[in-house]
C-alpha cells in the first residue's frame, strides 16, 4: 500500500513538475512545502476527527490516513526550507520563520520527532476509536514542537 501511495504521488507530481519549470527555486520550494503540509493536514484531520468522535471510526480509513502520514513523514520536506522562503522575505505568503531556514539542524531534529511519532501508526490505529487518540496526541506533540520553534503565528 505504501508503495502504491508513493508511486501515485510521484505520477501525480510529473505534470506539476512541468508547471514549475519556469518558476524560481523559491517558488518551487514554497509550493512543495504547501502541498506537503496540505496532504499531512488532511490525513491528520481525518484521524483527529475520529479521535474526537466528529467522524465515525472507520478502521480502513484510519489505517489509510495513518499509512499516508507514515509515508509522508519519510519524505524530507526540510530540503524545501531554502533561503528566500521565510516570512522575512515572503510575509504572510508563508508561515516559516527565518529560523526554519537558518537552523537546518534544529528543523531536521524536530522533523525526526515526527518520523518517530509516525512509526507503526498504521497498526496502532486498528481496533477501535480509543486507539486513535493516543496516535493523534503523539503526532500532535511532534507537530507542536516544530510549530513552536519554526512556524509564525
Amino acid at each position: 500500500m505504501r508503495l502504491m501511495f508513493v508511486a501515485a504521488a510521484f505520477t501525480a507530481a510529473l505534470p506539476v513538475a512541468a508547471a514549475f519549470a519556469d518558476d524560481t527555486p523559491e517558488e518551487v520550494a514554497l509550493e512543495a512545502r504547501k502541498g506537503f503540509y496540505q496532504m499531512l493536514g488532511y490525513n491528520m484531520n481525518r484521524l483527529a476527527g475520529m479521535a474526537k468522535g466528529d467522524i465515525p471510526y472507520d478502521e480502513a480509513a484510519a489505517v489509510a490516513a495513518a499509512t499516508n502520514i507514515n509515508a509522508l513523514s519519510r519524505y524530507d520536506v526540510t530540503e524545501h526550507f531554502i533561503p528566500g522562503t521565510s516570512t522575512a522575505e515572503l510575509g504572510t505568503e508563508t508561515e516559516a520563520k527565518p529560523e526554519a531556514i537558518t537552523d537546518k539542524a534544529g528543523l531536521s531534529a524536530k522533523y525526526a520527532d515526527l518520523q518517530k511519532a509516525a512509526d507503526g501508526i498504521p497498526e496502532a490505529v486498528k481496533g477501535g476509536q480509543a486507539n486513535v487518540g493516543p496516535v493523534v496526541q503523539a503526532l500532535g506533540a511532534a507537530c507542536k514542537g516544530c510549530h513552536d520553534s519554526y512556524r509564525a503565528k
